[in-house]
């Protein structure tokens, strides 16, 4: 892929640069899924990922390529939870202090996961502060290296292994359909899958509170939700803007972006739980909701849904 920072040959490094952090996650199938769907769906769990999301894929390959006398220094991550998780395991790994800039309605689940990580937690108002002003303040006192949660080309690489890896396991799907936040996850995934499979076809899905990607696709350029922050239960997926890197990529290799109802997510989520008896996160479920509600176009056939995360909240998982 000569016309992005990121080829398949970076991937394969980084899947094997992240061996022994990142676990190879399972690929589940659900009879009465497909019935309900009408796709045969083949589902990536990142929810049993080590943090409970895809995203310990982009921050060990990150960390793991800052060169060691950087690291000394430590390193600092903004994130609603996931990725904040995701940068404390790996730092803690390679014996580096982790300092994460998180919203003060971040998910209590996820703050007590990073927190237990020995990380350093500085929070923030989403409705009024910059986090990325916060994690640029830290950086520049103190020398750590921030670790973006999606728009670097590391990062790209290391989310790009869950469709790598899937494909492994399931060589002959037709399409893939994944998140989008930032869009770190959707792009490494679509570089991955048409250098392996040209024909795949890939669909992003996003909340249609949270929507700008959709919004900037249909745009041409990069569009910014209004403040204050989109309003879902899907806390991962709020990003208002596309990242600079990943969205020239979506533009190439994404073929349409769907949109899910709030209702539709929940739904998902309780699906899944009950049906299937795994524990999927709102952010998470997104792709299986679209899937679900046919907001895919007919006749896909083998579907792989990537499952992004399982990090919720038992308050909220009552309330779905």
């Amino acid at each position: 892929m000569p016309d992005t920072d990121v080829a398949l040959a970076d991937i394969r490094r980084a899947a094997e640069r992240i061996d022994g952090i990142a676990q190879r996650t399972p690929v589940m199938t659900s009879r009465s899924f497909d019935a309900e769907s009408g796709l045969q769906a083949f589902f990536k769990c990142e929810n049993f990922q080590k943090g409970g999301a895809f995203k310990i894929r982009g921050a060990s390959n990150f960390i793991l390529s800052v060169p060691k006398e950087d690291l000394a220094r430590g390193v600092v991550a903004h994130s609603s939870g996931n990725h904040a998780q995701a940068v404390a395991i790996a730092a803690r790994t390679v014996g580096a202090s982790a300092t994460l800039v998180m919203p003060e309605d971040a998910p209590r689940a996820k703050m007590e996961a990073t927190r237990a990580q020995g990380a350093r937690i500085v929070t923030y108002n989403r409705l009024k502060d910059d986090r990325s002003a916060i994690s640029a303040e830290i950086s520049g006192r103190t020398g750590a290296t921030v670790v973006p949660p999606y728009d670097h080309p590391w990062i790209i690489a290391g989310q790009g292994t869950t469709a790598l890896e899937l494909l492994e396991q399931q060589p002959d799907l037709g399409a893939l359909a994944v998140c989008i936040g930032g869009g770190g996850l959707i792009s490494g995934c679509a570089i991955a899958a048409k250098c392996l499979n040209p024909s795949i076809r890939i669909f992003g899905v996003e909340p249609a509170n949270a929507n700008d990607t959709y919004l900037s696709l249909a745009a041409g350029r990069r569009m910014t939700m209004p403040t204050p922050a989109p309003d879902t239960i899907a806390d991962g997926l709020r990003t208002p803007v596309p990242g600079e890197l990943t969205f020239p990529i979506v533009q190439r290799h994404v073929e349409r972006i769907v949109l899910v109802t709030e209702d539709e997510i929940r739904a998902a989520v309780k699906f899944l739980l009950m049906r299937m008896k795994i524990l999927v996160e709102p952010s998470g479920a997104v792709a299986a909701a679209a899937a679900l509600f046919k907001k895919l176009p007919s006749g896909l056939g083998r579907v792989g849904v990537v499952l992004s995360g399982g990090n919720v909240d038992y308050e909220q998982l009552a309330s779905l």
